[in-house]
């Protein structure tokens, strides 16, 4: 095995995605087969805890204040509503809880209420994720000394094309608060969104972000568009869906101890475009009807996919990758 690399130029990571699709598969599925069980997909499921008027301007988001979308506000969620959800996630073969909020980024009394959330949650002994936007770096350590397991934060695409997409916050606002979330010692969960109108060198320049950070995210997250009528990404065009599969195939060869997430999009995947991506290198995916406000494949659905395909869900929770150490100490 070849120990995880943290130096790649632009140039090589689009030479990946450029292989003969054959070539580039291969490739992936050996990396990934060296790190996984190659049948096994850990199983996430995510939950707006408070949802819609959010102040950023992020061109893909129903959720953004600056957008006509026809979406429910609400305030966050009690408690005892965010307990039924994980009770139920986790009666569906959940291993991790994700809570999202539509914030820039919380206040110091909506943590204390977020912490609370945490906690029960791990009380039912489900792994934790978080996504709450920007975090400084003292909001960070109360979460990890919470028992926060993950916390998500998107770079969501490259440097060069992210100004045509936000322009509320900055790319170095997003790595830094990856940095917070990494220097208080919980795992990062980090991916991008792909087919917004950006190139395929905007995609490699994504991944090399993401492989270069001093450690690789422990999830990687690969979302593609979900196209909303209100948002000024509605009716561009869509992505080629073996684009996306090259995507992912990339991903795992940069980050070959990272768990790779089919996230959002997945209702615009045929069978057979899910079943590349694992083969591809794909390992995770968020299981349930919605993904925050939007449709997700129903639990049955998947289910039966997995059937198919010989596929079987992980029965515990996700082991952190070894991103920096040796791949012969990798499991």
């Amino acid at each position: 095995m070849s120990t995880p690399r943290h130096d790649w130029n632009t140039d090589e990571v689009e030479a990946l995605l450029d292989l003969p699709l054959n070539d580039l598969i291969f490739r992936a599925q050996t990396v990934h087969r060296e790190h996984f069980d190659p049948n096994a997909v850990q199983v996430s499921t995510l939950l707006s805890i408070k949802t819609g008027a959010c102040p950023e301007d992020c061109a893909y988001c129903p959720q953004s204040a600056h957008h006509e979308v026809e979406i429910e506000r609400e305030r966050l969620l009690p408690l005892d509503e965010v307990l039924e959800a994980a009770r139920n996630a986790r009666a569906q073969g959940a291993t991790r809880f994700c809570m999202g909020a539509a914030w820039r980024n919380p206040t110091d009394k909506n943590l204390e209420r977020v912490i609370e959330m945490v906690r029960a949650v791990k009380d039912e002994g489900l792994e934790t994720c978080m996504t709450l936007g920007m975090l400084k770096a003292e909001q960070a350590k109360r979460l990890s000394e919470a028992g926060l397991d993950y916390y998500n934060h998107n770079l969501d695409t490259s440097p060069e094309f992210y100004g045509h997409i936000i322009s509320t916050r900055t790319y170095d606002d997003r790595l830094e608060t990856l940095e917070h979330v990494r220097e208080a010692g919980m795992n990062v969960c980090c991916g991008g969104i792909l087919g917004m109108g950006e190139s395929r060198r905007d995609r490699a320049r994504l991944l090399q972000q993401m492989a270069n950070l001093p450690k690789h995210p422990e999830s990687v997250p690969i979302n593609q568009l979900i196209q909303v009528e209100g948002t000024p990404l509605h009716g561009i065009e869509h992505l080629d869906p073996l684009e996306f599969v090259r995507t992912i195939a990339a991903t795992r060869i940069l980050m070959p101890a990272s768990y790779v997430r089919l996230s959002a999009g997945r209702t615009e995947m045929s069978d057979e475009m899910q079943a590349l991506c694992f083969l591809a290198g794909a390992n995770s995916l968020f299981y349930g009807d919605t993904l925050l406000t939007t449709p997700n494949p129903g639990e049955n659905h998947d289910l039966a996919l997995f059937e198919r395909l010989g596929l079987r869900p992980e029965t515990g929770p996700e082991a952190p990758a070894q991103s920096d150490q040796p791949a012969s100490a990798s499991a």
